[in-house]
């Protein structure tokens, strides 16, 4: 039985930044907060607020308020209620106070965190929006009543049986979306800890990393924002002549590569599947409970890597990952001949990635983020195209192998504008026909690939969050028909990897785990001694 959760014993009134009395607020027209479950969610009825009324809590209708873009709504929808969870590891037991008054000063005040959805009641068929509302942290500071002889006898066990159990929960839709989980209790790799749901119509990864790198510090320097990754340099050409053919070619590319891609994206959304393996899931999976498990890699020895095979970090995560998933899929089916050296050219086996298709790639601050003018190129929100990118899967002697394989699949995927119709061909759909039918193509496009796919850079410095030291940061993702998704989150000099599978599918699943870590140092020790 998952534990049950609490509010914050020890809370005191709230403070004047975030609550004040309703009857200053004033309702204009009839307003309808979204308080009802997706339906046929399997996690069940979203659980009612406290008091009589308090599900239709006054919202200011104020000239502020935004529409919730079409990617937000597809968030939404029954199949595609996704919720993202950042699960901090802190080098410190958290002092409560100090997180309260940083949530204060920092996450409540964002506009996308101390809204609620609303549609007007009045008008049929009505968008909903964005509008602000108080913000009660008792409400969303969260205490877990965990069970003592759990926490001391297996601490890492516990921790990752209560996040998980983040996946079954329902979120009370009347109040804005997010939560923040205390876990004051030490682990192997932490002091305590905080897990940070939320849900994915507020903004994507992007966004919120780059929010949460607003809500912390550098350890070093108290006063200043921590250090971002820098954007990889432009490659350069050998001159003008060979420049202008270049060009040429890659425009011919382009328009080649995205027609290809664009005919496979729809044929996926509407009826080419991927081969049944261990890793594809079945009907319903989205509403099932996931389990989130994660393991530290050394960024070093990646970069290591990048370096000896002259690609990028990206290429390297999703060499590593074909890697994994073949030591994974060649055990489970008890293959011991030698043809699994081979490409297994019959089994298609896709990802969904989901690509930031802002004009000025990275993370940027949240003041950038949140700029109002119309040329900003790097706007909060959810700005991502989706691509599918097929795994390779074989067994090779060598293990640089994998390396090459996917830095090929990824330097093809870059040539395409796939990401960036699918972003701009979705807003279409749901303009034309409406949000069902958009979410019915995305629901094909996932039903009928295997898993998701997705890295994300973070601090390259040592932060603190709220006055305390981050050890690490593991964020995923669930809500979304697929029972595996691969996560990679950079930190300092850490790659925190992330997965979250389907509990009943996965009984298995720190073998798995186990399998990108021997993968990764099989291709480090290989790259090393190419070097």
């Amino acid at each position: 039985m998952d534990p049950p959760a609490t509010a914050d014993p020890a809370a005191g009134s709230p403070s004047p930044s975030t609550t004040s009395s309703s009857s200053s607020l004033r309702r204009r027209a009839a307003l309808s907060v979204n308080t009802s479950a997706p339906a046929g969610g399997g996690r069940g009825m979203e659980r009612k607020s406290k008091g009589a009324d308090e599900g239709e809590r006054d919202v200011e209708r104020a000239a502020g308020s935004a529409p919730v873009s079409p990617a937000g709504r597809l968030f939404r929808e029954a199949h595609f209620n996704c919720y993202i969870v950042a699960l901090l590891g802190l080098g410190a037991p958290v002092d409560v106070a100090a997180a309260r008054a940083g949530l204060e000063a920092t996450l409540v005040r964002h506009p996308r965190f101390c809204s609620v959805q609303v549609s007007d009641d009045v008008k049929k068929n009505a968008k909903p929006r964005w509008v602000r509302t108080t913000v009660n942290l008792d409400d969303h500071v969260i205490f877990p009543d965990l069970d003592p002889a759990a926490t001391s006898a297996d601490p890492d066990r516990a921790l990752e049986d209560y996040v998980s159990s983040l996946s079954t929960r329902p979120m009370d839709n009347s109040r804005p979306l997010w939560e923040f989980h205390v876990l004051d209790f030490p682990t192997s790799e932490a002091a305590g800890a905080v897990a940070i749901r939320m849900h994915h119509s507020l903004g994507d990864g992007v966004s919120l990393i780059s929010l949460l790198t607003a809500c912390t510090r550098s350890a070093a320097d108290p006063a200043r924002l921590p250090a971002l990754p820098s954007p990889p340099p432009p490659r350069r050409s050998g001159g003008a002549a060979l420049a202008l053919a270049a060009w040429a070619w890659s425009l011919v590319a382009l328009a080649w590569n995205t027609l290809v891609d664009v005919a496979l994206f729809v044929a996926t959304s509407w009826f080419l599947r991927d081969a049944p393996t261990p890793f594809l899931g079945s009907p319903g999976v989205e509403f099932r409970r996931k389990r989130f498990l994660n393991c530290t890699l050394s960024l070093d020895d990646v970069k290591l890597v990048k370096n000896a095979m002259k690609c990028t970090v990206n290429d390297v995560l999703v060499g590593v990952t074909s890697a994994a998933l073949s030591r994974y899929y060649f055990r489970k089916i008890g293959d011991t001949s030698s043809d699994k050296r081979k490409p297994q050219k019959n089994i298609r086996m896709r990802s969904a990635l989901l690509v930031n298709i802002r004009k000025t790639p990275g993370l940027h601050t949240l003041a950038q983020m949140m700029d109002p003018s119309k040329d900003n190129t790097v706007k909060w929100g959810n700005h991502i195209g989706y691509i599918v990118l097929p795994f390779h899967i074989a067994m090779h002697d060598d293990p640089l192998e994998y390396i090459r394989q996917g830095k090929k699949t990824a330097d093809r995927k870059k040539r395409s504008l796939e990401a960036v119709f699918t972003y701009w061909s979705g807003n279409l759909v749901v303009k034309l026909l409406g949000i069902k039918a958009a979410a019915a193509l995305c629901y094909g496009m996932f039903t009928n690939t295997t898993m998701s796919f997705s890295s994300l850079a973070g601090p390259t410095e040592k932060v603190e969050f709220y006055g305390h030291p981050i050890v690490y940061i593991a964020t995923s993702v669930y809500g979304h028909p697929h029972a595996l998704t691969v996560h990679f989150q950079s930190y300092m000099n850490i790659m925190k990897l992330v997965l979250a599978v389907d509990d009943e599918q996965f009984p298995d699943s720190h073998q798995l785990l186990d399998d990108f870590t021997e993968s990764l140092r099989l291709v480090r020790q290989a790259a090393s001694a190419r070097s």
